[in-house]
């Protein structure tokens, strides 16, 4: 996109208009985002060079259960550290215009479903009705001994890993790399995408799966395909609309009256 606000080019501007109409008459709409849009928040992707104390760490090495078996004290700090980031970001216009599109799709008898990678619940936060959350999220943690799940708000723990009411040492209830999506989850996204009418790919890199192929099986199905993002995906090419830019100017944008 070239420009923003007033100053958008006419191929933008006629891609606008045609996400407005697949809005308007579609009977279900299927949205994934990524963590571009948490990113329009303040919130660092995994992309993101570390800082300070974590410089010397890669987050793909950080985020795995053999890191936390190896040293659950290092893990836990900085998921720690991740949430007290999180804590002090707000949902931006990208999160707030979903929440509101939610609504208007309910409101009128009209299917909605809301599928994220982010694990930091802004979704939630912003008005998001029931999102699914494919990589969980760093608000709950488990207890590796129980089981038990429970929402930790306290921010930072006192001690780290924080500890169950069992004696066992709680990890984030996120999926790491190396682990499996959670079922019903996955399997609430996939039926989502096949049976939508319109699918939009937000702030995502279109890179990880399986979130990557719920495009494809949404093409696939039937339905028309959109795709915001800063850069180009492997989506951009084949989606039947694709525009570049930032999913909070873009998202209210699209929403108002044309």
């Amino acid at each position: 996109m070239t420009g923003t606000g007033n100053q958008i080019d006419p191929g933008t501007q006629e891609r606008i208009r045609r996400i407005r109409d697949f809005l308007r008459t579609c009977d279900s709409l299927t949205v994934l985002t990524g963590a571009g849009v948490s990113a329009e928040s303040g919130i660092p992707t995994f992309r993101d060079a570390q800082t300070g104390l974590w410089a010397k760490y890669d987050p793909m090495e950080l985020a795995t259960p053999e890191a936390f078996a190896h040293d659950p004290v290092l893990v836990s700090r900085w998921y720690d550290e991740r949430r007290g980031k999180c804590a002090a970001c707000k949902p931006n216009q990208g999160h707030l215009a979903l929440a509101r599109l939610q609504q208007e799709f309910e409101a009128s008898g009209r299917r909605f479903m809301l599928i994220t990678q982010n694990v930091d619940r802004l979704h939630k936060q912003a008005g998001s009705r029931n999102p699914v959350e494919l990589h969980g999220t760093f608000w709950l943690w488990r207890c590796t001994s129980c089981g038990e799940e429970r929402e930790e708000r306290e921010v930072p723990f006192p001690d780290h890993p924080p500890r169950c009411a069992c004696g066992g040492i709680r990890r984030p209830g996120v999926v790491w790399f190396g682990e499996s999506l959670p079922e019903a989850a996955l399997a609430t996204a996939w039926q989502s995408a096949g049976s939508c009418e319109l699918f939009m790919s937000l702030g995502t890199s279109g890179l990880v799966e399986p979130a990557a192929s719920l495009a494809r099986v949404a093409a696939n199905s039937g339905a028309k395909t959109v795709e915001i993002n800063l850069e180009p995906t492997p989506l951009s090419t084949w989606v039947d609309i694709s525009i570049a830019g930032a999913t909070g100017e873009l998202l209210p944008l699209i929403l108002s009256e044309p």
